[in-house]
């Protein structure tokens, strides 16, 4: 297994992964060439993640996604926990932002991350389709922070 720095060129490559975690293209265009893109492969790309420098020293985690049929094996922990040991180097603080969903609150938990801060109505906000997680409609975002 090796995670592998994604360069600018071929990220779109993998848009349609992306999609799984973002809905929306013009959302992903957003953070997309302004973050590192980093491929967790094992044979093949089972995980991919952005991470963008939001300040001087404070990253967030803008999309992380397993390729589905990979999922629930240790994957994304494992990509964050790389994440995590690549940016101590960098900065103090690492935020992921989500829905409402107790299963990915949990998963970021268990990595070590901590309720942060709510934005409210975010994804009523920023997205054209209402979004659903589980047959629950998005509505703020949660963000959660870990010290590096």
């Amino acid at each position: 297994m090796e995670i592998l720095k994604i360069i600018d060129s071929d990220k779109i490559k993998y848009m349609e992964l992306l999609l799984i975690a973002d809905e929306q293209i013009s959302m992903i265009e957003k953070y997309l060439y302004r973050g590192d893109m980093f491929a967790l492969c094992d044979d093949d790309v089972k995980e991919i993640c952005i991470v963008t420098q939001e300040q001087s020293g404070v990253y967030e985690i803008k999309n992380i996604v397993t390729v589905p049929e990979y999922q629930r094996k240790g994957y994304g922990q494992r990509l964050i926990t790389f994440i995590i040991d690549y940016y101590k180097k960098f900065g103090s603080e690492l935020y992921v932002g989500t829905g409402d969903s107790p299963t990915i609150l949990r998963f970021y938990e268990r990595c070590g991350f901590e309720k942060s801060h709510i934005v409210k109505n975010f994804f009523i906000d920023n997205y054209d389709h209402p979004m659903y997680e589980n047959g629950q409609q998005l509505v703020d975002m949660i963000y959660l922070k870990r010290h590096l």
